[in-house]
């Protein structure tokens, strides 16, 4: 068959010479491997850049640069090799025919392109497309043979011919599948082993080149004479084909590497971008942290600051009012003790909703300041703004609120502060307000108040009682016991004392426990000081005993924070021990509301303390719970009988008979009744009548220091107890002073701890 003056599939003809002695030159052999070596290298990283382009346009471009990369590879690799096949006669090459066969390269390297876009092929799909592209680069180089002109006629062997096309497809798989394994690595490795690549693929081209030459065979006819050949230096051609084609390679692959850099960059600053969209969503999220309560999504103490702190600059430039509106709800930590915290979460971010539906505008602020605490910062003209305000989140407040199956109204405690009126500064603002929100609580709560200057003065004087009573019980003999005695009833004489404190203060004068004694809870001093008050007293009573009064026992007061404390039990075993007193000699007072504030973790406490043989009092006894289904599980020996229950004896009927009922009760429970406040003659007849077991009171004596103790005592012994009217020596009952200034009845100094 002859294509093209090449004859293929035919036997050499028995008439003809035929040309042995042709050779290849090795430099120019060499220079056409260095060529598809470099178009090899060109195509994967016009492949690799194509892989790594999401703009379809760049996609495009890239795609016909590494076409023509590889084309002119291609097609340089097989003139270079053509111009280095030396024969003994004249070749030349036809024009038309040689850039046919670029043509042809080309449009095979557009394919191998167009199937390299492709992220992903099936193995059939790269097998169809390297059979393509190895017929492609066949047609090519037998084309470009064609374009050969001499006298020799060429023919081809058919087992070599076919091998050549069998290899171009080889190659052209190889290029496929290696492009798609080093299309995504990186690193020196990957570097290397494209260069490893290149040059098997370049081995490739050139060995289906000379395959395809190694089958052709130049027949000189019969009677032809050869034309010497030319000296058309076909090295300096070779080497001016070769330059310009690397020369293009080259700058096809220094534009590669310049994208890949600048990919890397936007890249980098794509990277960039979304690490600092991140931080800004981070810092977004920092400051919503920072500046926000998390339950309620209100400001917090630091948001609420920064807003408080622009406003005061405003408002002092602008000469205009603010109001900062303090809130506390009423009795919230029974929430959390019998519904549980996540009941109070709820309940908190109902009440912030409440409160955030109060207010005006959004120029007003509202804050969780923690727990159940709010503030609210809003800007007024007169006085009576911040007053309608607070009016009206207290009324809001009320609103009936479901939570956990029950349906609760809360309440809410309101101080006011105002700008510049009670303060210049955040600080002395929120003090202030905070000074107005506690007398709000001290007046029965669910009120407002407003600061006034002697709030102020009166939180300075208690911060600085808190200092002195500190150093008072540091040990600057400030502290004082008082003494009350007690009269027992069937014995006819004073048996019993109640232990009572009080302050010598140096500038003050002698001051009643009701000025000390919340200050000391408040501040976490009551502990001490309810150890001073038991270890002074049980020292009193072995003085006592010392001078003739062995049997006397003694009544301390307990707190009922002080109760809730575990050391108790061990202080007051402490304080018996070092004094030498008998556990029985001891009385420990409680109140009623100390004993049912946790009555587990006290039940368990107090049987601690009547194990060490001390007994246990109920102190005013019908002003609390008075419940007799804790009565009877309390380890207790004695009751008392709050005075409110006397005073209107005996005219008051009603109250004789409460009397006389709590006696039955108590004498039946197996308790000891002990009645307090007892000021007229009149009073002490009706409690003989009844039972009572002891009374104390102004009857018998104000409470007075140990040194006068005993001469009370015994003055009271030489009278005739049995007989009323010898307590008055025969005439109208006067009853002594109180020795604290400003007090008017027996119960305002008997009370140690409240």
């Amino acid at each position: 068959m002859e294509w093209l003056g090449l004859h293929f599939f035919t036997d050499l003809p028995e008439n003809g010479h035929l040309l042995l002695n042709c050779s290849h030159n090795p430099f120019l052999v060499l220079l056409a491997y260095l060529v598809a070596c470099a178009a090899s290298f060109g195509t994967l990283d016009m492949a690799e850049r194509v892989g790594h382009v999401d703009n379809p346009t760049a996609q495009r471009r890239w795609r016909w640069l590494g076409a023509a990369c590889l084309a002119g590879g291609i097609w340089s690799t097989h003139f270079i090799s053509m111009l280095a096949f030396q024969t003994p006669v004249a070749i030349h090459y036809e024009l038309t025919m040689t850039f046919a066969s670029l043509l042809i390269a080309l449009v095979a390297s557009l394919f191998a392109m167009q199937t390299l876009s492709h992220a992903q092929l099936h193995w059939h799909q790269y097998l169809l497309a390297s059979v393509w592209m190895g017929l492609g680069i066949a047609l090519m180089h037998y084309v470009g043979m064609g374009a050969m002109r001499s006298e020799a006629v060429p023919y081809f062997e058919t087992g070599l011919l076919v091998l050549s096309i069998v290899i171009a497809m080889g190659a052209s798989l190889a290029a496929l599948l290696l492009s798609r394994y080093l299309r995504n690595g990186s690193g020196m490795f990957h570097q290397w082993l494209k260069y490893a690549a290149c040059l098997v693929l370049g081995a490739g081209i050139l060995t289906m080149h000379f395959t395809g030459m190694a089958a052709m065979k130049l027949m000189l006819p019969t009677g032809v004479a050869p034309t010497v050949p030319l000296d058309n230096n076909p090295m300096q051609l070779g080497l001016m084909m070769a330059v310009i084609t690397l020369l293009v390679i080259g700058s096809s692959i220094s534009a590669a590497l310049a994208d890949k850099k600048l990919q890397h960059k936007e890249t980098d600053l794509r990277r960039v971008n979304a690490l600092l969209s991140e931080l800004d969503q981070a810092r977004v999220s920092l400051q919503q942290v920072a500046h926000y309560d998390a339950l309620t999504s209100l400001l917090n103490r630091r948001g609420f600051n920064q807003i408080f702190a622009e406003k005061l600059a405003e408002k002092t430039q602008n000469e205009g009012m603010l109001a900062v509106i303090f809130l506390d709800i009423d009795h919230f930590k029974r929430i959390n003790d019998s519904l549980g915290h996540d009941a109070g979460d709820q309940l908190l971010t109902v009440l912030a909703n409440h409160i955030k539906c109060s207010v005006r505008s959004h120029d007003d602020v509202v804050a969780r300041f923690g727990g159940d605490e709010f503030c609210i910062l809003i800007s007024i003209h007169h006085r009576d703004e911040a007053r309608h305000m607070a009016q009206r989140i207290m009324q809001k407040m009320k609103d009936p609120i479901e939570l956990a199956g029950r349906r609760m109204v809360m309440t809410t405690s309101i101080g006011i502060s105002l700008f510049p009126e009670d303060g210049k500064t955040s600080e002395e603002l929120l003090k202030t307000a905070d000074l107005a929100l506690y007398q709000s609580k001290e007046t029965g709560r669910n009120s407002l108040n407003f600061f006034s200057s002697n709030l102020k003065t009166r939180a300075f004087l208690e911060l600085q009682l808190e200092e002195e009573l500190r150093s008072a019980l540091r040990g600057r003999n400030e502290l004082v016991l008082y003494y009350q005695p007690i009269l027992d009833l069937q014995k006819g004489k004073i048996t019993r004392l109640e232990a009572l404190v009080r302050w010598q203060h140096p500038q003050h004068g002698l001051l009643a426990p009701d000025r000390f004694i919340s200050i000391a809870e408040n501040n976490g001093l009551i502990g001490e000081l309810d150890n001073w008050v038991l270890r002074q007293a049980c020292a009193d009573l072995s003085l006592l005993s010392e001078r003739g009064y062995p049997e006397l026992t003694m009544a301390v007061n307990c707190s009922a924070l002080n109760l809730a404390r575990d050391e108790l039990a061990d202080e007051i075993e402490s304080a018996l021990r070092s004094s030498g007193v008998a556990a029985n000699r001891l009385e420990l007072e409680v109140t009623e509301n100390a004993l049912m504030g946790n009555i587990s973790s006290t039940l368990v406490l107090l049987r601690q303390i009547r194990a060490l043989g001390v007994s246990l009092s109920i102190d005013d006894f019908g002003t609390g719970y008075s419940s007799l289904a804790y009565l009877k599980r309390l380890p207790l020996n004695t009751l008392k009988i709050d005075r409110s229950f006397i005073q209107d004896i005996p005219k008051s009927t009603a109250d004789i008979e409460i009397v006389q009922a709590i006696i039955g009760m108590a004498h039946t429970l197996h308790l000891q009744v002990v009645t307090e406040g007892v000021e007229t003659v009149q009073q002490l007849e009706v409690l003989q009548k009844h039972g009572c077991d002891f009374v104390q009171g102004y009857l018998l004596s104000a409470a007075v220091p140990i040194s006068e103790i005993a001469a009370v005592i015994a003055g009271l012994d030489q009278r005739n107890l049995f007989n009323p009217l010898s307590l008055a020596g025969g005439k109208d009952v006067t009853l002594p002073k109180d020795p604290v200034p400003g007090r008017s009845g027996p119960t305002s100094v008997v009370r140690t701890i409240r």
